[in-house]
Order: structure tokens, then sequence, then C-alpha cells
């Protein structure tokens, strides 16, 4: 892959938007006291790192450059062209997303990204732009680094999953883990360090007998590479495995590089016959792909001095592809042009895993040149769905065709009925404006205020429409027959002395009133059950994640009554 110093001297783009954007935040610091622009170059370097294009490597220098400077698109658009300046508008776009810690909310929020991402360019520039900043986390605010690494975490490693580039999943994954669990990290490296050294070295030694064996039998081997599993990765696994990391066996795996897939299972069965296989262990993911197309054979072998190890079998290709998943593909697709490679279907484990992420992989049938590749990274999924965006930075899933009003009613019932306006984009609106996908909404409310009746012949939702019958009901009613509105909140948690008074304590902090409490006794883990006044959503949600930081609280959910 070319490096950003040799595209500097043979794209005049690349050196155009390098220049351009050196000007653009000069004087400008970051956190850690470095000048602003090594970030910028930090992540034109990732993406050119992945094979990607002169275009995306400009985008990637410009990236930031609307958002911190006083440089408008447009006039990128008039420098740049509008395929650069489109790609910097999408990576600021998604920006603006927050992830606060609603697991609810994780769905939407990756939908609005892909959204956002419609030349999925735009989400390899943002994630090059992640990955610099988790390895700078060091120097911002401990509160945010902790939303910061949360949304790394839950939001953009899963979705560099998804799109086959394990590699940095689980580079991104091991950056956030320090700041969500520091103590966990601290107990890990403890116990791992001196294991992880022994593995290295059995490796070191078990690798020439693997390559002489397969060369006897006259099978090719391109390279044999060690991998030390990841922290994250291996905490993932201590948990399931009671934390005892003598039943972990793949602490440090060989990955065996060979010509072709014919190759693979021949290697296979050459190292069974040398090391005997480990019962109930061998996985083939050539046959069956993960869900995001990863394709190698897993073993694990009793190997030199009966010590077990895991050995993957894979080729070059297949390789690439493990490290750089997507990317990779736009790599082979912009140098070779290779019209067998391109025509290549990929055959999936798993149906049900999300339909983008089978069109993400899908995508080279369509096309035998590079023109083609472009004009297939265009992904529009969600024809029939709008995604838009809270003042928060929070994102709702609506219809097509969805109102303010069914925007208001998605957040709260109290804030739909409460309803008076609305501002899209910082404009007031009429309530009963269809939305857009990437508009950012504010409704705005006033105190007793009921909604209209009017409202229900253009109100696209039916938790909308049924919210505004209920109301219009209830406004006939006497005032003797309304019933107050009150909240439950459930708790499973592990027992301990003062665990009620943690627990009262975050609800008085937080001026909420509990109207009853009950805590049943069932055993190690009791059922208790706090009721308070009616919240609005992000006020309930907010207590949610208050709740879920006492560390012996398993489960908390809460509803209406």
């Amino acid at each position: 892959m070319a490096t950003l110093k040799e595209v500097l001297v043979a794209s005049e783009l690349v050196k155009r938007a390098y220049d351009f954007a050196k000007k653009a935040h000069q004087g400008q610091k970051r956190k850690n006291g470095e000048p602003y622009f090594n970030h910028c170059l930090a992540t034109a370097e990732a993406v050119l790192g992945w094979g990607l294009d002169e275009t995306t490597a400009a985008a990637a220098l410009l990236h930031d450059v609307v958002e911190d400077t006083s440089v408008s698109l447009e006039q990128l658009s008039k420098e740049f062209g509008e395929e650069a300046a489109f790609l910097v508008d999408g990576v600021t776009k998604i920006g603006f997303v927050r992830y606060r810690g609603i697991e609810a909310k994780v769905e939407n929020l990756q939908k609005f990204i892909l959204y956002l991402s419609k030349d999925i360019r735009v989400l390899l520039v943002k994630l090059a732009d992640r990955l610099n900043n988790m390895k700078t986390l060091y120097a911002v605010q401990p509160q945010k680094q902790k939303r910061i690494a949360l949304e790394t975490i839950e939001i953009y490693a899963p979705l560099a999953y998804r799109l086959g580039m394990q590699k940095l999943s689980g580079e991104l994954e091991d950056l956030a883990f320090p700041y969500l669990y520091p103590a966990e990290y601290k107990w890990l490296l403890g116990i791992s360090k001196e294991r992880y050294e022994e593995r290295e070295r059995y490796a070191e030694k078990f690798k020439p007998l693997i390559a002489e064996e397969l060369s006897q039998n006259e099978v090719p081997v391109l390279g044999i590479v060690s991998r030390a599993k990841r922290y994250t990765s291996l905490y993932k696994k201590l948990l399931r495995y009671e934390m005892n990391i003598e039943d972990i066996y793949d602490l440090v795996a060989l990955r065996v590089i060979v010509k072709s897939i014919e190759d693979c299972y021949a290697a296979l069965g050459i190292i069974h016959k040398k090391w005997p296989p480990l019962p109930g262990r061998f996985k083939d993911y050539i046959a069956l792909p993960k869900p995001n197309g990863y394709r190698s054979l897993h073993t694990t072998v009793f190997g030199l001095d009966k010590k077990i190890v895991e050995v993957q079998i894979r080729t070059s290709e297949m390789h690439d592809e493990s490290e750089n998943g997507i990317a990779a593909h736009f790599a082979y697709a912009k140098n070779k042009g290779d019209k067998a490679y391109l025509d290549r279907r990929t055959v999936f484990a798993d149906k049900k895993e999300l339909f983008w992420v089978e069109q993400l992989r899908n995508w080279q049938k369509d096309f035998t040149n590079p023109d083609d590749f472009m004009r297939a990274l265009k992904i529009d999924l969600f024809s029939d769905r709008i995604l838009a965006l809270t003042p928060h930075g929070e994102v709702l899933d609506l219809p097509a065709g969805a109102t303010p009003v069914d925007f208001a009613y998605q957040v709260h019932s109290e804030i739909g009925n409460s309803c008076v306006g609305a501002k899209i984009n910082g404009k007031i609106v009429p309530l009963n404006m269809e939305l857009k996908s990437g508009d950012m909404v504010e409704i705005l409310t006033q105190k007793n205020k009921k909604p209209s009746e009017s409202w229900l012949p253009w109100v696209k939702t039916s938790a909308a429409r049924n919210h505004i019958r209920a109301a219009v009901r209830d406004s006939a009613k006497p005032l003797f027959a309304r019933k107050p509105t009150k909240m439950e909140f459930r708790v499973v948690a592990e027992d301990r002395v003062g665990l009620l008074k943690d627990i009262s304590e975050i609800f008085s902090r937080s001026h909420i009133n509990i109207l009853g409490l009950d805590a049943k006794d069932e055993g190690r883990f009791p059922a208790i059950k706090i009721v308070c006044p009616a919240l609005a959503k992000d006020k309930a949600e907010k207590l949610l994640i208050k709740l879920k930081k006492i560390k012996e609280i398993k489960e908390v959910g809460f509803h209406l009554q």
C-alpha cells in the first residue's frame, strides 16, 4: 500500500488537500498539545494503508475543516470537487451522532451512520478518524473519555467488524477497554503478560516445524505468523470460562498462509496427521464464512511437547480480507481489475444478519472495472424508513412520511401531548411537514397543552395516533376520572448491605420522589421494585444509566403504570 509521502508526490489532488488542510488548521492544537493537523495526517495514512483511492485520502486530510474551521462545504466543493466534498460532508454529519449507553439505541445509531455513509468510503474515513482519536484519548477529560470509549466499543468497533475489518475492530476495542473497565484491564495485564511471553516463545519454536512438514508434503507456504489474542477478546472469553486462563487455548494462534483453497485443506490434513487435533475444536469458515465474510480454517492441535495450540489456515487473499475487510476488496478492485475475483460471491453463514451486511459483501459481483466499482459503492438501504436526529444526537427510526408530531411521540408521549411547534435543522416548520433522513428535529412544547384531533389525518405512526386519541378522550372526561401516571423501575441485583440505600440516593440526587419500594427476597439476587412519578423518557434513561453503575446490579428496566 502507498504511504502518504508517496501519494503526495504522485497525486496533485492529495497535495492540494494537504496544503489546504494544513493552512486551515494552522494554530489549532489538540488536547495533548500537538498540532491538530497531525490528526488529519494520521487519518489519511490509515485510509491509504487500507488501499483506498486518492479522493478518499484527500477527504481524510480535509475531514475536519468544515466542522472546525471557517471553510464552507461549498468552498470545499469548488476547490476539490463534489466527490471529495460529499465524503467530507458525510463524515461531518456522522460527527453529530452521540451514543450515551442506551442499548436499545445501538441499532438505530448504526443504521443512521450507514445512511450517512451512502458511499462506504465515508464510513471508512470516519473509522480512521476514530482510530486516531482513541489513540490520543488519554488527553481528554475523564467523563468524555468514558462516553467516547463506550461509543467506540458499542458502535464503531461492531461496524468495523461487520465490514470484515477484524484487525481494526479489535484495535478499537482494545483502545476503549482500559477507559471503560480500568480495574479489569489492570487485572488482565497481571495474569496474561507472563503467559503471552511463554506462548510467543512456544510459537516461534513451532513455526519452522509446521513449515518443514508442509514443505515435505509439497504444500507451498507463503508465511506463518503468530497472533496474540487481544485483551478485550480474551476478557470476553474468560467470562465464558469462569475466568480460568488455563482453559484458553488460543492466547497465541499460528496463522499459516498458503496459495490456494485446495492448499488450505491439504495443509489441514497434513497438520492433523502429524499433530492430533483436539476433538470438537475444528471450524471451517471457508465452507461457511462468518456473517461478515471472514474465511479461514481453525483447528486446535496437540503440538510440540503435546502442548495445545490453535492453528488458522488461509490464503493470502483471506488474510488481507481478515485484516482490512471491505477496504481489502477496494484495493483488489482498484489495483487488479480482476474479473474472476470481482465476480466471486460469498456464502453467508447467518442469513438473519442485517441485510446491509449482505449488500456490502455482494457488491463486487456488479462491476468489472474501477469506475463500475465506484458506482457500486453507493448504498441506499432505507427507502421506506427515515432516520432523524434529536438535538442531543440521539437517532430515531421512523416510517417514510413521518412528521414532527410522530417524532415527538417517539421521544415520549408527554413530549407529543405538549407539542406546539417544531424546528427542522434550526428553522420553524409546520407540524405536518414530512421529515427527511438526516434532519435534526427540535420539538417545542408548552405546559398543559393538549394534542389536537386535527393531527390524526396526517400522522404516520400508530403510536402517535393512539396517544392523540387517548388524550382527546381523556380531555372529555371529568377531572376526577383521570388517573395519575406512575413509573416502575425493576432492579435485579446481587444482595449486599447498603444496596437499597445506594439505590435510594440515586433517586434522591436526581430529585425524584420514591412513591413505593418493594424488595422481594429471592436469595442472592433479590428483585427490587421502585415506584416514582412518571418521568420523561430521556430522564428515565439517564436514571437507568446511573443505576447500572452500581456494580451489583445485574438487570434494570422501567415501564409506565
